[in-house]
């Protein structure tokens, strides 16, 4: 059974990169390509801008003239297009890969919502590494977190434009959950003058962003004595691209509800 997958900001580095993930993935097939209504690209052959050659389909500039022609969406673009992306998908029995992040919690709490009339996929990260260490810093902070001072550092491109990222705010929410912490009472983001001793249940952030680079993300328990650090560096984006995917094809198959990463790898 081949899963028919639409791409939106398919002309973005993302949607560069999903496209070609697509056409090298078993079971998978681009079947749609959106873009801005206003973008010079409509018309143009999706497999074309991705550059793996021609694949017959054309950039379109509204979600509403393929509607008939997808089963699973993956949205990396921006929150007010995923809300309107994700309404139409509930309205037309359409599942939804949602990679955007810098959403707020009310945009989160409406895209959620959702999940009652069709599947949706929501995670900061699809990279299955990153994934990974989501599993490895719940099993840390149980083990060690109330003794642990715990910060979390992330580095990202000069065009990043929310900060911290998304896989480094579920990091932090994922210690946090685990030590019985709610994360928007104890983080700290960033640190400047006379600070004062630091609090033990406090969960730090600390940013960089510029150059090129595509994601790194560590996050240090500490203590007297001894340091564990956990660590992930991405070196291109198709990592997530690959593992949105998997999740696309996975999701094609699923009741309505909201799942993350850790469902589609069978983590939990």
């Amino acid at each position: 059974m081949t899963t028919r997958i639409a791409v939106t900001g398919a002309a973005g580095r993302m949607g560069k990169m999903l496209i070609e993930a697509i056409s090298k993935a078993e079971g998978t097939q681009l079947t749609a390509a959106i873009e801005r209504p206003d973008s010079t690209l409509i018309g143009a052959d999706a497999g074309e801008l991705a550059g793996i050659g021609k694949n017959g389909v054309a950039v379109v500039g509204n979600l509403t003239e393929v509607l008939d022609d997808f089963e699973v969406l993956i949205d990396f673009t921006a929150p007010q297009a995923t809300l309107a992306n994700a309404r139409l998908c509930s309205e037309h029995d359409k599942q939804m890969v949602v990679g955007t992040t810098g959403l707020t919690a009310e945009q989160r709490a409406e895209l959620q919502a959702h999940g009652s009339s069709t599947a949706l996929c929501i995670a900061a990260n699809y990279s299955t590494g990153v994934n990974v260490c989501l599993k490895l810093l719940d099993m840390a902070a149980k083990v060690m977190g109330d003794d642990m001072d715990i910060e979390v550092y992330e580095a990202h491109h000069r065009h990043k434009v929310d900060a911290p990222s998304g896989t480094a705010l579920a990091m932090g929410e994922v210690v946090a959950k685990a030590l019985g912490r709610d994360l928007d009472k104890v983080a700290v983001y960033g640190r400047e003058g006379q600070t004062g001793a630091r609090e033990r249940e406090t969960i730090g952030f600390a940013t960089v962003r510029g150059g090129d680079v595509v994601g790194d993300h560590t996050v240090m328990f500490m203590a007297e004595g001894e340091r564990v650090e956990i660590t992930h560096k991405a070196s291109n984006r198709m990592s997530f691209a690959r593992g949105a995917v998997r999740a696309a094809k996975w999701l094609s198959q699923q009741s309505p509800g909201i799942y993350d990463m850790q469902d589609v790898l069978g983590l939990k």
